[in-house]
């Protein structure tokens, strides 16, 4: 996934934007950058990998060295960024958050109209963000060339793009991921979770409409593009990588996961499940757990702990054995509260189900009676085609889709087979369930519906994308 930061200020900007871009850091793991602009020095650009380290100490000798009243910042999970571009639009910094299902498409066609070329990463893939840099870059202004690059990328596409004298700010075209300003006295600030800004002192000025682009100078923000009615916005933001303290469309994720844990609790009263404990896989669902303890009057309970001074975090590492590693690392026992006791265990999700299947194993161990597993989304079916939240690189490595093919008997049924799966009125639907439960080792296995989902984020279900859950655009 990724985030990013951008401050525009009469005073300087480098140390919002360095904490700003700080609080980005639960969304991506392996790169993350600064870049500033000042009259007297003009760009300058930092850089590093943060697979080992975190972003602070990565880039705190930057930080005083660096000077500028614009800066933009970002997080990544993939590529270098931001980077600094000079065209006939003159020189300029961009970053982007989003996905580009049709990078080989849009490539070919630059090669093709103008003899373009573009610095190979390692593994030979292309810069997204170079490429962005580039479609803009085929336009007279600004402004055309990045309504231009929302109207040509399928996938997503938001994005930071600063000049010497403020900051583009645009939202993706159908507003899947979010864009926010935030405004104090000495100018304002632009960011992916509103929650970023708010121990620096901003107090919230407008969240961009899908599409919507903005642009920043410390006086003023201008509305360069309107924005569009039409929005799908990744309902995974408040389910999963969503900071608990961040708001999206006047929606508070710890809010909304309160109500994704109550509408759980509702479907085990009606029945008749009753553990003992209920307790949420940290971090991500503590809240969906506590919102399931405050309606069904079960005790809220943390029988195991996740030791974070020392252990990085777990999605860390590329190496999907290693990950699964430091995830077992980082939780510990708390015995007394696991011993003869009927557990309810709520994730946010199950995606291969390695690390859920050994912290049940984990639970029985440690003298667990039950573990009871219920998700906090839908069973996720459909690999995302918008975002990078996930580091699935086929949808076979979901437990699903291995299921749904053992079940039916042959490889990659097709399409209309598949959708009866995402039907949880349907008999295919509880064969799958039973199928997983057995083959993780769980008590009971109940997700969270995608109707109650829904109703627990009131939000137009229209605007709500949950293609993974439902293979529906």
């Amino acid at each position: 996934m990724g985030g990013f930061f951008g401050v525009a200020s009469r005073e300087s900007a480098v140390f919002d934007l360095f904490y700003g871009t700080d609080y980005h850091s639960h969304l991506g793991t392996r790169r993350a950058g600064m870049a500033v602009y000042s009259k007297e020095k003009g760009f300058d650009r930092s850089i590093h990998n943060i697979e080992r380290s975190y972003f602070r100490p990565k880039f705190e000798d930057d930080m005083l060295k660096m000077e500028g009243h614009l800066g933009i910042g970002c997080i990544s999970d993939f590529e270098p960024q931001p980077l600094i571009v000079r065209s006939h639009h003159g020189t300029f910094a961009i970053t982007t958050v989003g996905k580009i299902n049709n990078i080989e498409e849009i490539t070919n066609q630059l090669f093709k109209d103008n003899h373009s070329h573009f610095l190979e990463m390692s593994g030979g893939d292309i810069n997204p963000t170079e490429l962005v840099a580039s479609i803009i870059n085929q336009k007279s202004t600004l402004v055309e060339g990045i309504r231009y690059a929302q109207e040509v990328i399928k996938g997503s596409m938001s994005l930071l793009l600063m000049t010497p004298e403020g900051i583009y700010a645009a939202r993706d075209r159908f507003g899947r991921t979010p864009v926010q300003i935030g405004q104090k006295d000495d100018g304002f600030c632009v960011c992916f979770e509103s929650f970023s800004y708010l121990n620096l002192g901003y107090i919230a000025y407008k969240e961009l409409e899908p599409g919507e682009i903005a642009f920043i100078t410390p006086e003023s923000v201008e509305i360069v593009a309107p924005g569009f009615s039409e929005m799908r916005i990744c309902t995974f933001l408040w389910i999963y990588y969503g900071f608990p303290a961040s708001t999206y469309e006047g929606l508070n994720v710890e809010n909304i996961r309160y109500a994704c844990g109550g509408k759980l609790a509702q479907r085990d009263i009606q029945r008749g499940i009753h553990p003992d404990l209920v307790a949420g896989v940290p971090d991500s669902g503590v809240a969906h757990a506590i919102g399931y303890s405050n309606t069904s009057g079960i005790p809220y309970s943390r029988p195991f702990v996740k030791y974070t001074p020392t252990w990085p975090r777990s999605f860390m590492p590329t190496v999907q054995s290693r990950r699964d590693l430091i995830a077992k690392m980082k939780l510990i026992p708390v015995n007394q509260l696991i011993k003869n006791k009927s557990l309810l265990l709520i994730d946010d999700s199950i995606v291969r189900g390695t690390q859920l299947r050994e912290t049940t194993e984990f639970l029985y161990k440690s003298g667990a009676s039950e573990v009871h597993i219920r998700p906090a989304c839908p069973p996720l079916i459909y690999g995302c085609k918008y975002l990078n939240f996930s580091r699935s690189n086929s949808e076979m490595e979901l437990i699903t889709r291995r299921v749904i093919e053992k079940l039916e008997g042959y490889p990659s049924p097709d399409e209309a087979t598949v959708r009866k799966y995402t039907d949880p009125d349907s008999p295919e639907y509880d064969a799958m369930l039973e199928e997983i439960r057995k083959d993780l080792n769980f008590t009971s296995l109940h997700y969270h519906r995608l109707d109650d989902m829904i109703e627990a984020i009131p939000l137009e279900p229209c605007k709500l994308c949950t293609y993974c859950w439902s293979g529906k655009e």
